[in-house]
């Protein structure tokens, strides 16, 4: 049925695959080792082994598989018509690069493919701890070849939180969250594959998210059957002018409405904010 529906994704996905795991492979390498890096304009750090991945994957999926795929690309100016492309390819060379250079296991190489609005297709690599996570619209989706369903947990309570502990416990908050455990991980996609995993219940992002921090994990947790969003509960189209989500939601089914009620306070969209 899904090939039906998406003509020629088999050879998509094939190319992604071998694409991000090469440049996992790359990004690996230079784990724990002495890399350049240096801060963007936003403030954001990027490395040398960014745009050894970022190169690594427009060889594959652009200047190989064929052309007529717009790109969009944290660590590229060129995005190849992506607004009329039929397909574009939302592509993060490393999500998490903080972690990364920390020397932290936490870091991940993502894709995902684009088709009027939707994200097709998907792929979250973690080289460090071997996890790799893989969507198809309508068809799941899989850790390492293995399919995947988020939890079943239905409160806030004593849910498995991932966020920043500061943004759970600031004061502006008409109701105090309760007690949960919540940790952290710096790549916004490799959150979502961990909730699609069912390792954890729910994760916040009360900032705008660009679509290659969202679109990948986004696709691999529906597809596990987590629930996805921004705030106000609107679901994300992607490619558009301005590739942003206004914010991300992100939880185990039965706990979605329990979280979404607690931030109907909120504006609707945030100039700034913690993630």
């Amino acid at each position: 049925m899904a090939a039906e529906r998406f003509p020629g994704l088999a050879g998509d996905r094939q190319a992604m695959r071998e694409a991000v795991r090469e440049a996992g492979a790359a990004v690996l390498a230079l784990f724990g080792g002495t890399v350049d890096a240096w801060t963007k304009a936003d403030s954001s750090p990027i490395s040398e082994a960014d745009l050894a991945a970022n190169r690594i994957l427009k060889t594959h999926l652009i200047d190989r598989h064929g052309g007529g795929y717009g790109w969009l690309s944290e660590e590229s100016t060129e995005e190849h018509g992506r607004l009329n492309a039929p397909r574009t390819w939302v592509i993060d060379p490393i999500d998490g690069t903080r972690a990364f250079l920390k020397g932290r296991p936490h870091f991940t190489i993502c894709a995902a493919l684009i088709e009027d609005g939707d994200a097709i297709a998907a792929a979250v690599y973690n080289p460090a701890t071997r996890e790799f996570f893989e969507a198809e619209r309508g068809a799941g989706a899989t850790l390492n070849g293995t399919p995947i369903g988020a939890s079943s947990h239905d409160a806030v309570e004593d849910c498995a939180m991932l966020g920043a502990e500061h943004m759970f416990r600031h004061p502006g908050w008409p109701e105090d969250w309760p007690s949960m455990r919540i940790d952290q991980r710096n790549s916004t996609n490799y959150r979502m594959a961990l909730i699609a995993k069912g390792e954890f219940d729910a994760t916040l992002a009360l900032a705008r998210k660009a679509d290659w921090d969202a679109a990948p994990g986004a696709l691999i947790a529906e597809e596990a059957g987590a629930i996805v969003s921004d705030h106000l509960g609107e679901k994300f189209t992607y490619n558009k002018p301005d590739p942003r989500q206004r914010s991300l939601v992100c939880t185990a089914p039965a706990l979605y409405e329990h979280v979404l009620k607690r931030l109907a306070h909120l504006p609707p969209d945030f100039t700034s904010g913690s993630n």
